[in-house]
């Protein structure tokens, strides 16, 4: 018994540091967490086993309370409740196909949780998901990659655990050597902007002229120039017009982030703006659940909150270009990548507006999730978010 308790500690110990570690917001760092399927396994009950579950997510997603907090411009229980409530669909699954008959039956339950918290619904709060890994450990290898590391993951969990680490770690320092991301050359530029909370929320016309101002004084001519989630505010035809005009003075294309009100809520959307027209061309797939998708109010019989289209408008073609868009959350989350993916897009556009993640690693662990996946498929990443002033841009989005 006192044997199984140490054993246990470290194991949840371990678990928490791969989380940490993976999950840091540094790219090379990512593999780090392929050692929780090994830890998982190694597990000497169900109960451990629950443990290290929730040690793992929670240290990945350790920036949720103080982002919550400063969302809702509250303290920080709420944020820590969310935290825990986030991590219930990644224990409950781990816990429940968690087996002491290491081999192939460990190796194949592993392989089942992970396709559940790939997918939906459980893949819903599938944050911090291992297989994203593969983008560092098998960058250009696109499906063959996903499938390798699968396999690998799922060897993680079983005896034969030594063989997958060591051909992960070949793969690793092979990529980190030699990889090279592709170009798409400069005439799409992605725009960085610490406007805070600002964005988003300041619905008046100054603020859009303050925002035109900023994309002419960054000589963007004759480019297409990507803007944040949320950078238009509400999309009314007022908004629409004064941005077409002065897409058309600039000889530009505009895509950015926007919000579209219906009678039952509203779409976070991104919309395309030319000087001929301006539209919306993505609707999110993954709103943030709770924050935004707030499914319950249906049965409720109230409206409200953000729209969630799943499996809609995977790829949208922008100057003759297919584009994988991906709206802050889902950059996150493992589905809306691979469906994408699934059309053979020629370039990835991720957005977000983290203003409320200052102080935390959340932005940097969205960067780090999308440039991994898109390294994983070889294809060109452009990036733009809004953050909070004075906070570092690090990655380099075009």
């Amino acid at each position: 018994m006192g044997h199984d308790r140490w054993k246990s500690a470290i194991i949840v110990g371990a678990g928490a540091a791969s989380g940490w570690i993976g999950w840091s917001g540094y790219l090379l760092l990512l593999p780090a967490s392929v050692a929780f399927p090994y830890l998982w396994s190694r597990a000497p009950g169900r109960a451990s086993a629950a443990l290290a579950s929730g040690a793992y997510f929670l240290a990945a997603s350790r920036g949720l309370p103080l982002g919550v907090a400063a969302f809702y411009q509250s303290d920080i229980w709420p944020g820590l409740l969310l935290w825990l409530v986030a991590s219930s669909g990644f224990v409950f699954v781990h816990s429940v196909l968690w087996t002491d008959r290491q081999g192939l039956r460990s190796g194949l339950a592993y392989l089942i949780a992970m396709i559940l918290m790939a997918l939906p619904p459980f893949g819903i709060l599938g944050w911090a998901h291992p297989i994203t890994a593969a983008g560092v450990v098998f960058a250009g290898w696109g499906w063959v990659g996903l499938i390798g590391m699968a396999a690998g993951l799922s060897v993680m969990a079983t005896r034969y655990w030594p063989a997958a680490a060591l051909t992960f770690a070949g793969c690793w320092l092979w990529s980190a050597a030699f990889w090279t991301q592709p170009q798409i050359g400069r005439e799409w530029q992605g725009v960085d902007l610490q406007l805070g909370a600002r964005m988003g929320r300041d619905a008046g016309l100054a603020y859009q002229r303050d925002l035109l101002a900023t994309i002419v004084r960054s000589e963007v001519q004759n480019r297409i120039v990507i803007l944040p989630e949320s950078a238009l505010g509400f999309w009314t035809t007022t908004v629409a017009t004064l941005w077409q005009a002065n897409a058309m003075k600039g000889r530009m294309t505009v895509i950015a982030g926007a919000a579209v009100v219906n009678e039952t809520g509203y779409d976070n959307v991104l919309v395309r703006i030319t000087g001929q027209r301006a539209e919306v061309v993505y609707r999110e797939r993954m709103p943030v659940p709770g924050a935004m998708w707030q499914p319950w109010r249906r049965f409720a019989g109230e409206n409200g909150g953000a729209r969630a289209h799943f499996f809609a408008n995977p790829v949208v073609e922008i100057a003759g270009k297919k584009i994988a868009p991906l709206i802050c959350y889902e950059q996150l989350i493992v589905w809306p990548f691979l469906q994408s993916m699934l059309h053979d897009p020629g370039l990835v556009l991720a957005v977000g507006n983290g203003w409320w993640t200052k102080d935390t690693s959340i932005v940097a662990i969205q960067q780090v999730s999308t440039q991994a996946w898109a390294r994983l498929f070889g294809k060109p990443l452009v990036t733009s978010f809004n953050t909070s002033p004075g906070e570092t841009q690090w990655m380099p989005h075009s």
